[in-house]
């Protein structure tokens, strides 16, 4: 298990952000955010100007399913080498390159598609490109894992989101902008060419050298039922052969549980209140990136100063706290055309849009600190996708719960609803500290 400690002193947690490797994780973090708006929101907006009907629309939303399947074939990303581009770039940077080159393919075959005359085609396009999107992401967070020493785990974490949020803003806001003065088939093709930042960070980065890995490698080939106990057996028995590993997992669901079922209802409560979607977009979308990116910066280096634990109960009491600016927000209601509300507005998603990003920086360190170096990719792949069920479909009960008891009582419910999470965060780290699923004190 990659094991995250305190750096020690202030200076020192910030040098973890500058070197080659980290440089490299930012890059690689950019293609990883690029593809998953593209084959969602943006298309979605594609759609809707193409005159598209709102239920195909929606129904266009199950192509992001891969996301959350992606650990059924980690395994086969995690053992299984490429002759040329593992001759070439070693295991990990050979599948990244791989995956990179098939998805500028997918990305331009998607731009190339017509919603009107070959709807089934678009959607096939879209989701190969949500399938090499997913593909490429268990391979570099594993290579991020892997890469990193562990005091550089919390920075790394934090630079890979700031990477991903990065690319996110290309393919959503950069995407539709161009589309005013371009044809959907040329912005898919600078799209395209914008994987070409990710390859960089393959080329710069080096390949990661730890202990097993010529075990990893012979292990894909022999007969397929030796593969599948070494590559699919192994990382769970693994993971289930550590004590209190039942709690790590209910905390894996449940650390942002609160936060998660407060956004899903965001956008609805700031258009009840009365702002238009031009003052929800300029603060969500420019002042709710930069203050998320600051926090994940400061998570990461709050990691390296202090430790796992102090982070991510820091991250997870803020995260809870920030909701209750928004009960505040309800209870104050809404003057039409007030310019205090919308600096009230700043205000509530500027504060949980940081400490969302100081949050996860910490959390994504430690999903990183969990992964035995032998199974990194399919193990971590695993509890991204606990992550993400807790993130998606646990939080579809929302609008039940608003309807329920009111905006005012919705946000403040949601704070409490965070207590769980915490309560098993301090029972893992009294319980098992020092053990193989501890948190580094």
């Amino acid at each position: 298990m990659v094991k995250v400690d305190a750096a020690g002193r202030w200076p020192e947690a910030w040098r973890l952000y500058g070197n080659r490797r980290q440089l490299a994780i930012f890059l690689m973090g950019f293609s990883s955010g690029l593809p998953l708006l593209l084959g969602f929101s943006t298309l979605s907006y594609w759609l809707s100007t193409a005159g598209i009907d709102r239920t195909t629309i929606g129904l266009f939303a199950a192509v992001s399913t891969p996301y959350a399947f992606k650990f059924a074939w980690a395994p086969l990303l995690d053992h299984w080498k490429l002759p040329l581009f593992h001759r070439l770039l070693g295991r990990r940077r050979g599948w990244i390159l791989f995956l990179q080159l098939l998805l500028v393919g997918a990305i331009v075959w998607l731009g190339s598609s017509d919603p009107l005359a070959a709807p089934l085609a678009m959607a096939l396009a879209a989701l190969a490109v949500a399938s090499l999107s997913a593909s490429q992401d268990i391979v570099i967070d594993a290579y991020r894992i892997e890469i990193l020493s562990a005091a550089e785990q919390g920075a790394g974490a934090a630079v890979t989101q700031a990477g991903y949020r990065v690319g996110m803003i290309a393919a959503g806001a950069g995407a539709l902008a161009l589309s005013d003065y371009l044809s959907w088939f040329l912005v898919f093709i600078i799209m395209a060419a914008l994987v070409g930042v990710g390859m960089l960070g393959v080329l710069i980065g080096p390949e990661p050298r730890r202990p097993g890995a010529a075990a990893l490698e012979d292990s894909a080939a022999q007969p397929w039922p030796g593969f599948m106990k070494r590559a699919v057996i192994a990382p769970l028995a693994d993971f289930v052969a550590r004590p209190g590993w039942w709690l790590i997992l209910l905390f894996v669901l449940l650390y942002k549980y609160g936060d998660a079922i407060a956004g899903t209802m965001a956008n609805p409560f700031y258009r009840e209140l009365g702002f238009t979607g031009t003052e929800i977009a300029s603060v969500t979308k420019l002042l709710g990136v930069a203050a998320t990116l600051l926090g994940v910066f400061i998570g990461g280096w709050l990691v390296a100063r202090v430790g796992l634990v102090k982070a991510l109960l820091a991250g997870g009491v803020l995260q809870a706290l920030s909701n209750l600016l928004f009960a505040w927000m309800a209870a104050r209601g809404f003057q039409p055309g007030a310019v205090a509300d919308l600096d009230f507005l700043a205000l509530a998603v500027g504060v949980d849009s940081f400490t969302g990003g100081l949050g996860s920086a910490a959390f994504v360190a430690y999903l990183s600190s969990l992964c035995n170096l032998a199974f990194t990719g399919t193990q971590y792949a695993l509890l991204t996708s606990l992550m993400a069920f807790g993130r998606t479909l646990l939080s579809t009960g929302s609008g039940w719960l608003v309807d329920q008891s009111g905006w005012v009582e919705f946000f403040i419910a949601t704070t409490f609803l965070a207590l769980p999470g915490l309560l098993l965060l301090m029972i893992i780290a009294r319980r098992y500290s020092g053990k193989p699923l501890a948190v580094g004190a």
